[in-house]
């Protein structure tokens, strides 16, 4: 769906609203205090009503537009243009494709819809081969305090990155044209340190225990064959050898910082999860054409 047909299907706030409408109604409202899940829906006061006990629950309420008030067409619009853009958006800049006053309100609305978009994602298990590395991001905290032991330096986050990578013969790589691999599904998680129970809590979360997990020669990948059934480890210390021994973990790492210092700047340490989600979210869904 592009602008044009956006603005066709919604050219108020009333059409947003049913809209928001008939797909609660389609995933079924459930009553919060008894669990029925028959309603009345209640047009002056814009909300549900049960039948059975009468309890009544807000339009927006269990919604990411829970505790907002900006219009429902603003947030269908903003889903619409985070969702159908390859690249990402600043808060900055969606504030101004909007016309809204506050730069807050829009920060915020970009900021619950990067979160749902990792739940969303955190349903998938990667399966099959996987390469899996480490991550350094530069973040923008002033009150980072300085790293005391382990890899990166102040001032960086660590991140684990997962991909899934299958050898194919008619697969190019378009820079150098030599025989590449396939690239599935790709998770990205921020973690406090980059060691053994880190990554043993990755792989049991987001890793399918039948998966070939290949690996470089940190020692934080060392017991990660009690989570999976097979774990190779290579060990190179030429880095144009490595990356055409992990060519798809190191081109999503590449790519996620070059979204993120292009488009942001500067990321706060709490928030670069949210941004990481945003990128997967477009990665895992790069073939689609229209949501």
């Amino acid at each position: 769906m592009n602008l044009m047909e956006f603005n066709e299907r919604f050219p108020d706030e009333h059409s947003a609203m049913m809209a928001v409408k008939q797909l609660r109604e389609k995933q079924g409202v459930i009553c919060r205090k008894c669990g029925h899940d028959d309603h009345y829906w209640q047009r002056t006061i814009v909300s549900f009503q049960c039948k059975q006990c009468g309890a009544r629950q807000r339009l927006r309420s269990g919604t990411i537009m829970e505790q907002s008030k900006l219009p429902y067409r603003m947030w269908l619009m903003t889903i619409h243009l985070v969702t159908a853009t390859k690249k990402s958006f600043s808060a900055l800049e969606l504030q101004r494709q909007l016309g809204h006053n506050r730069y807050e309100p829009v920060w915020y609305m970009l900021q619950k819809i990067r979160s749902v978009m990792g739940k969303r994602d955190a349903k998938y298990q990667l399966a099959g081969y996987i390469e899996l590395d480490d991550a350094f991001f530069e973040i923008g905290d002033p009150h980072q305090k300085p790293n005391k032991a382990g890899r990166g330096s102040t001032g960086k986050a660590g991140v684990l990155v997962a991909v899934e990578s299958e050898p194919t013969e008619n697969q190019f790589r378009r820079k150098n044209r030599k025989e590449g691999r396939k690239c599935g599904k790709l998770a990205m998680y921020v973690v406090p340190n980059i060691n053994a129970a880190q990554v043993a809590s990755l792989a049991l979360a987001k890793i399918d225990a039948a998966a070939t997990v290949h690996t470089d020669g940190h020692k934080s990948y060392n017991k990660l064959d009690q989570h999976v059934d097979r774990h190779h480890v290579t060990i190179s210390n030429d880095p144009k050898r490595t990356s055409k021994l992990f060519p798809w973990v190191h081109t999503a790492i590449s790519n996620a910082k070059r979204v993120i210092m292009g488009i942001h700047h500067s990321v706060h340490s709490p928030f670069l999860q949210n941004y990481l989600n945003e990128f997967c979210w477009k990665f895992n869904r790069r073939a689609v054409s229209s949501f």
